[in-house]
């Protein structure tokens, strides 16, 4: 049973094409073929569940400048930039200078390759995409800006195309929702995790988005207006989602009590409440209340809540770590996952190191159907309760870690490796089997160096280029530690 999002992913994407004015009066039609071209790859970004404005052609200066007010007053996530035809830089220069959101060049022609037997200038022209991409990445360089990424292929059965283009408007909806976000906080990191401190102003800065500061008390009034009925619900949507078996060989785990199952259904009822009311896109917590005392109760019972709130598309991320709720949120709006995980005990029989956590969970890219276990106690925290355990889907993986410069800048460390098939730790956290190459060791050392934090997103599929050209988009520093590049 897969969790539905609470809201769909967006974005707001604008497309113009460009051509060149004085072609219009020496080919007859030729405008209208363009035109009906655009519309053509309208339609085909459409498809990927955006919001997407057509502004028509630009094909000389004056039609650049008039254009550009128009862009900058829509509110888009992204441009597309649709080479028509061959046309000059002057009908793109006014743009790439004042656009301060990303730009991506689409030269994808009709044609695979022209007919050589019957071609002709005005056959040449209707397949000119190329020819300008030179010239306009050289006028944006000179401008002062980063030369805009190019898809480069044909209007129809091109695969390759096709990806790039779903690639761009998965980035788009991940900017969408990075300048928007409210990522809610309460309490603090843990006592002495040096790394987990963050700047909330830096966060915008870098980011946009805003840190919506709360109290843990405000949780706890929520969970006084829960009602028996609702809590039925949640119990019973628990119950269809995890699978409660005995416990195996950890001492501290026990089949799921019914206490515990009461107790996590009713927190996370507050926390769906507690989201609606502060109108929250995400959540960053740490807090351990008096002991004994229903404050303690509510704030260490929030795994179960919190990870089907994550697979909903809403990252909750313990022990206050704002930057890794940041880095699960561009996991989960480029479609992806985005799990709370660290590392964990290395197998140098087989040569993986286990990635996992004690919550929360992106429990949508589960392998099969999660498991709650009742925990005796928390390793390293107050409180006990229900706990989330299960692996990442075998196959690609790509994870994401948010660290910080000694300059106080971001900085996205990434890798790509493999989720493996057998057997993970009984001990109700989540864990997944993680090969990386060259291999382990040398994994390992090259990770820590890049400075991350010990936290990082887990998500499904190799997607690490990608979210670098968020990185490069944000103008922040990243680093795939798995490339061969390097």
């Amino acid at each position: 049973m897969k969790v539905t999002r609470r809201k769909k992913r967006t974005a707001n994407i604008g497309i113009f094409g460009v051509g060149f004015h004085t072609y219009w009066s020496q080919f007859d039609g030729l405008l209208e073929e363009l035109r009906h071209k655009l519309d053509v790859f309208v339609d085909r970004v459409k498809i990927h569940e955006v919001e997407v404005t057509n502004f028509g052609i630009a094909d000389a200066a004056a039609s650049a400048y008039a254009l550009l007010p128009k862009l900058k007053a829509a509110d888009l996530d992204l441009v597309f930039c649709h080479m028509l035809t061959y046309a000059t830089s002057a009908s793109f220069g006014a743009i790439i200078r004042g656009l301060d959101i990303p730009l991506v060049l689409v030269a994808l022609q009709p044609l695979k390759a022209l007919d050589y037997s019957k071609a002709s200038t005005y056959m040449q022209l209707c397949n000119d995409d190329f020819c300008a991409v030179p010239e306009f990445t050289g006028v944006a360089i000179r401008m002062g800006k980063k030369p805009p990424p190019v898809i480069l292929g044909t209007l129809e059965d091109d695969p390759t195309a096709e990806g790039e283009i779903a690639e761009w408007c998965n980035i788009a909806m991940v900017l969408h929702d990075l300048k928007r976000a409210r990522i809610g906080h309460f309490g603090h990191p843990i006592e002495n995790m040096l790394d987990m401190q963050t700047d909330h102003t830096a966060l915008t800065a870098a980011f946009g988005c805003h840190i919506v500061q709360t109290e843990a008390d405000e949780l706890l009034k929520l969970e006084r207006t829960v009602t028996e009925s609702q809590i039925k619900a949640k119990k019973t949507q628990i119950l269809d989602i995890f699978d409660t078996p005995d416990p195996k060989s950890d001492p501290i785990t026990e089949k799921l009590t019914e206490k515990d199952l009461q107790v996590a259904a009713r927190v996370a009822v507050a926390l769906d409440k507690f989201i609606d009311t502060y109108a929250l896109d995400g959540l960053a917590y740490y807090y351990e209340g008096e002991k004994a005392s229903p404050m303690r109760e509510l704030v260490t019972n929030l795994v179960v809540g919190n990870s089907l709130l994550t697979a909903a598309g809403f990252p909750m991320c313990g022990e206050s770590d704002l930057k890794t709720c940041i880095a699960m949120l561009i996991m989960d709006r480029l479609d992806i996952g985005g799990s709370f995980a660290e590392f964990h005990p290395i197998d140098f029989n087989e040569g993986f190191v286990l990635l996992g956590h004690d919550g929360p969970h992106h429990i949508n890219i589960a392998e099969g159907k999660p498991v709650l276990r009742s925990l005796t106690k928390y390793h390293g925290k107050p409180g006990s309760g229900a706990g989330v355990e299960f692996k990442i889907k075998e196959g690609p993986i790509t994870i994401l870690s948010i660290g910080i410069t000694a300059n106080g800048r971001f900085k996205f460390v990434l890798a790509e490796g493999e989720s493996v098939h057998g057997p993970i730790p009984p001990t109700g956290n989540t864990s997944t089997r993680g090969f990386f190459k060259p291999d382990v060791r040398s994994f390992l050392k090259r990770w820590v160096a890049e400075g991350p934090t010990h936290h990082f997103a887990l998500g499904v599929g190799h997607h690490a280029r990608t979210i670098q050209s968020i990185a490069e988009i944000l103008n922040l520093e990243s680093v795939i530690v798995t490339s061969e590049h390097k």
